[in-house]
């Protein structure tokens, strides 16, 4: 019976129906899953990741990111199969962060917005379609368990996302399927269309260059390379302890934030389940690692991070890229986006239009600070207990991880040794402040590359280079970027060791070129300039916006229906 139920045949527009009335509809390849409301729960990567695959075939994120024994559990969700290849659409997490109403930004100057999706769509039915009986007995089986989107705040906008369908204006017999967004042109520079076929062709060759990575051994972990990994974390450990000892406090704190620095990298590994390939080993030496020694949460970092890596550079979902109301890398910024990330709207209030303006100054000395962000963030996670339903151990774990940082740091390092107060903050300031370089590496990647939101059925390698920039450097540097200066190869393969990573450049390289996609990697101070760039033509646009913003108001020029 069940082998039965796996092989029927779903026609689009029985999906579709599906979708809209809730359920978490995800495909693999022509396989239809229907993922149970108590797995959204539990997902080690958070639910939000799913969301965001929700009427999608996510045959590529699925394989990036899961085992091969992983992937065989996952077919246990299969209500059926498509007789086509499927269109993606957008998931329902997408389409209410496309209509959020900008009355629910507070105490902020009228928006600038001249079309106003909101009213159309939440004049819609608030109703959530009834389940309707899709001709078969076995129907139940498919029908059960349908999921709200999100259930933390009952006024929250994403939990319209039950409720709203594209075409709940229709009677029930007159409802069609929503049709596909367009394609936009996926080639960079030589104008080529990125039509169906081309992109087929791109999928089909990006799968093969994955299978060409695993025969030659790239996904095998190198352990030895984590010999000198290793040796470089004690010797700075080491060092920082010998010149705290000896009274010179502000050179130990410069090498306790090399340490820090080091750190990271393996970290990055182990949440990326990039040292052992497992699961459960893997994960808790990113935690042992980022709580015990360096005070983030894995389970925070492992929340935002695999978000980023599926909606990467998109200005509502990417958490990487929402800095208001400091820094803004899109005027889409400007419109007070809803994050489904965060849950609640990004103001672009009268403080960030006063901050973003001047970004391109600001950009380093913030980064010099953006490690205290990041504890304010893990501790939230934690203590707002935001992680999913399963492996609960891992959140005492991690609880534990926290005050045995800030004992052996604040305390005992900070407290008991730095003498004076002033020495304190300066050892404190200093120490964060070397790790700077880091977050330079992170943002450099994304900054100054593409933040449009192409339609759903843009292939992952295409989204993944599109949204993604390497940097060049010799091999001998390698130990400071830690690797991860390839983060457009990471992107593409992340579960690749990261010792591994430059050799597959090469490889993504000649792929590229074969199937006209641009690859863009260039030195660090030329990444640098296309950041700044960036950042400057951005705050153009921002104090354009102000000045525009202030000068209706003081003339009280409205135009009726256009202006808020």
């Amino acid at each position: 019976m069940a082998s039965a139920l796996k092989d029927r045949v779903l026609s689009p527009r029985h999906i579709h129906q599906l979708i809209d009335d809730g359920f978490t509809i995800v495909l693999l390849g022509r396989k239809v899953l229907k993922i149970p409301a108590t797995w959204l729960e539990q997902h080690p990567g958070g639910n939000n990741i799913i969301l965001h695959m929700i009427g999608r075939d996510a045959t590529d994120e699925v394989n990036a990111f899961h085992k091969e024994e992983t992937k065989r559990q996952m077919l246990g969700y299969q209500i059926g199969t498509v007789l086509d290849k499927w269109v993606n659409v957008t998931p329902p997490i997408q389409r209410v962060s496309r209509s959020l109403p900008a009355k629910l930004v507070e105490d902020e100057i009228p928006s600038i917005q001249v079309h106003d999706e909101a009213s159309s769509v939440l004049s819609r039915s608030s109703s959530a379609s009834s389940v309707r009986d899709i001709g078969s007995s076995s129907s139940s089986c498919i029908l059960d368990d349908a999921y709200p989107m999100r259930r933390r705040r009952a006024a929250s906008p994403a939990s319209f996302a039950t409720s709203i369908s594209e075409d709940s204006d229709l009677d029930e017999d007159e409802k069609a399927p929503a049709e596909p967004e367009p394609e936009p042109d996926l080639r960079q520079d030589d104008g080529a269309p990125g039509d169906e076929e081309q992109l087929a062709d791109i999928t089909d060759s990006f799968r093969g260059l994955v299978a060409k990575l695993e025969s030659r051994g790239l996904y095998h972990c190198n352990y030895w390379a984590y010999a000198g990994d290793v040796s470089r974390v004690a010797l700075n450990f080491s060092i920082m302890l010998c010149l705290l000892r000896a009274g010179w406090y502000l050179t130990s704190a410069i090498f306790m934030g090399c340490f820090w620095h080091q750190l990271v990298f393996t970290a990055h590994d182990a949440g990326h389940k990039g040292i052992t390939h497992n699961y459960h080993i893997d994960t808790l030496i990113g935690m042992t690692i980022g709580n015990y020694m360096g005070g983030l949460s894995m389970g925070w970092w492992k929340r935002a991070h695999n978000i980023h890596h599926v909606v990467t550079n998109d200005p509502a979902h990417d958490p990487d890229i929402e800095h208001l109301p400091f820094m803004a890398i899109s005027p889409r910024l400007f419109q007070s986006l809803y994050s489904t990330h965060f849950d609640r709207v990004l103001p672009f209030n009268r403080f960030a239009q006063m901050m973003v303006p001047h970004q391109k100054w600001m950009y380093y000395p913030l980064l010099c600070f953006g490690r205290f962000n990041l504890y304010a963030l893990s501790l939230e996670h934690l203590i707002l207990d935001l992680g999913p339903r399963s492996h609960r151990w891992h959140r005492y774990y991690e609880l534990a991880g926290q005050v045995f940082f800030w004992y052996w740091f604040g305390y005992w390092i900070v407290y008991c040794q730095v003498p004076t107060w002033p020495l304190r903050l300066a050892y404190v300031l200093l120490a964060h402040m070397i790790t700077m370089p880091l977050h330079v590496q992170f943002t450099l990647s994304h900054f100054a590359m593409g933040t449009e939101t192409p339609g759903p059925n843009e292939p992952w390698a295409v989204q993944q280079l599109r949204t993604t920039m390497d940097v060049a450097c010799p091999t001998w540097m390698d130990w400071f970027h830690g690797g991860l200066q390839f983060q457009a190869v990471h992107h593409l393969f992340p579960m690749l060791p990261r010792h591994n990573l430059r050799a597959a450049s090469e490889e993504v390289k000649v792929w590229s070129e074969s199937v006209g996609i641009k690859y863009e990697i260039y030195g660090f101070q030329k990444c640098n300039g296309r950041v700044m760039s960036r950042l400057e033509e951005v705050g153009k646009q921002a104090r354009m916006w102000k000045d525009c913003h202030q000068m209706i108001l003081e003339k009280g020029d409205y135009m009726k229906g256009e202006w808020e």
